[in-house]
């Protein structure tokens, strides 16, 4: 046994040298992803567009390093919303690929436990990787291709059964999304595929049925209801087609054939950005034969018996520092409430179809209670590096304590040009031009006004996005 003992404690001090250097390194970065990206975030609330373009692409480490999931992510965002679709998708499918291709480094694991998550590649939440696929889709059909986008569509339902299959017999609230089963239906309408298409509104009412409504606070779409009927009638589905209009407490009628079609997505707010929140004790052992528990944050503060060597006077090697970090959501809360669209006297009101900002929430917390294990892990590896080290000199082993403390920080990186929320609305069109007019509500009874022209076609879908990024700064 004291052989095992000489040789493990052998281990932990190569182990505490090499991470003290490392650790020391880090020390200067202690702010979150959202703080070291300060410029590039006010420029992009701010709408300036082609500024936050050029920020984003300042640092040439950004597309290399350990972000450069996010930095894919970002620039696919920035680049759909100045209308370089192809350019977008470039991005987005190198976003793609870094996750399928993405296998593990064992060194940056390793690194990461002995300091902190930060350390090892960003491989995203899982509705990111869910909605790489959404923006993907959303280009080509701004391209007018709707073969790519069912690409996109398919790939978007692939990563949705992964999900499923991932956490089968688990708690988890988001392994399916709705608003991604709407997407796929008017990609494979646009096909001309309407049984497909019913089948993919089908799953979506289902998903809004059984977790969206409870879950994320959004209730299904009235549109979805008139599309689910639709494509039943159009297939046929006679049975089907009764089911619904009981289920939803409405006689289907016929629409005559539209000349043309706007589907207009309004990116509301901006999602959440990731902060971080710890615990954290100070033991300080003075004399007496006293040693002190202290957490400033949760007030607390006690004393307890500790058995004393030495001459009792107390000294560096009396101190002790115990911190663990945990990852957290901060909202950012949209000034607009509500949207409608206007045209040759008939409103449309913009319907919220996916909540990203709740969706997150609920992402985090579930991922957290599977991983709190891996947190735990990491406190337990520094602590026995600072055990091995105050064998040896009780001085040195206070300096890992506050190493320990200074490098342990959690993971705050997450995609931050998601919107908070996404709404819809399908508004039929005259054959030529058509004046469009969106209103946006505010509080207070406060609105603002724009308006679009739109030349339509016979039997032509339009696609257009619209984002509003006005949003409160980061609060808890």
């Amino acid at each position: 046994m004291n052989l095992i003992a000489r040789y493990f404690r052998g281990r932990l001090r190569f182990i505490t040298g090499a991470f003290l250097l490392t650790a020391l390194l880090g020390l200067s970065s202690c702010a979150t992803y959202y703080e070291r990206n300060a410029q590039f975030q006010e420029a992009f609330a701010a709408g300036d567009i082609q500024k936050a373009d050029k920020l984003l692409d300042k640092n040439e480490k950004t597309g290399k390093g350990r972000n450069r999931l996010l930095y894919f992510m970002q620039k696919g965002v920035v680049l759909q919303m100045q209308g370089k679709f192809e350019e977008s998708n470039q991005y987005l499918e190198q976003a793609y690929t870094f996750i399928e291709d993405y296998k593990k480094n064992f060194g940056s694991e390793a690194l990461s436990l002995l300091t902190n998550p930060m350390m090892k590649p960003y491989t995203g939440e899982d509705h990111e990787k869910v909605l790489i696929h959404y923006y993907k889709a959303l280009n080509y059909l701004q391209l007018n291709q709707p073969q790519p986008a069912l690409v996109e569509a398919r790939r978007l339902n692939n990563k949705l059964n992964q999900l499923n299959d991932k956490y089968e017999n688990k708690k988890n609230r988001y392994k399916d999304d709705a608003f991604a089963h709407i997407l796929m239906g008017i990609a494979y309408e646009m096909d001309n595929d309407v049984n497909n298409a019913f089948i993919a509104y089908r799953n979506a009412y289902n998903t809004y049925k059984d977790s969206y409504s409870s879950e994320f606070g959004v209730s299904t779409p009235e549109q979805l209801k008139q599309d689910l009927l639709r494509t039943a009638y159009l297939n046929g589905f006679g049975t089907e087609l009764d089911f619904y209009e009981r289920e939803f407490n409405t006689r289907y009628k016929p629409a005559p054939a539209k000349n043309g079609e706007l589907v207009f997505f309004w990116h509301n707010g901006l999602g959440p950005v990731k902060d971080e929140w710890s615990i954290n004790f100070t033991v300080v052992k003075g004399s007496g034969g006293m040693a002190t528990f202290v957490n400033e944050d949760m007030g607390l503060n006690f004393s307890f018996p500790v058995s004393e060597s030495g001459d009792g006077k107390g000294g560096l090697g009396d101190l002790k520092l115990v911190r663990v970090a945990f990852p957290k959501y901060l909202e950012r809360t949209p000034y607009y409430q509500q949207a409608s669209l206007q045209i040759d006297g008939s409103t449309y009101q913009l319907e919220r179809t996916e909540n990203i900002n709740a969706i997150a929430f609920s992402v985090l917390q579930d991922r957290m209670l599977r991983e709190m294990g891996t947190s735990l892990l990491r406190l337990a590896l520094k602590q026995a590096a600072e055990y091995a080290m105050r064998e040896d000199n009780q001085d040195m082993g206070a300096v890992v304590s506050l190493v320990n403390a200074l490098t342990e920080k959690a993971d705050t990186r997450n995609w931050q040009t998601l919107p908070y929320s996404i709404s819809y609305a399908r508004v039929p069109l005259k054959e030529g031009v058509n004046s469009v007019k969106l209103k946006t509500e505010g509080p207070n009874g406060s609105s603002e006004e724009e308006s679009f022209t739109f030349e339509s076609q016979p039997g032509r879908t339009i696609f257009h996005i619209y984002s509003t990024l006005d949003s409160s700064a980061p609060h808890n």
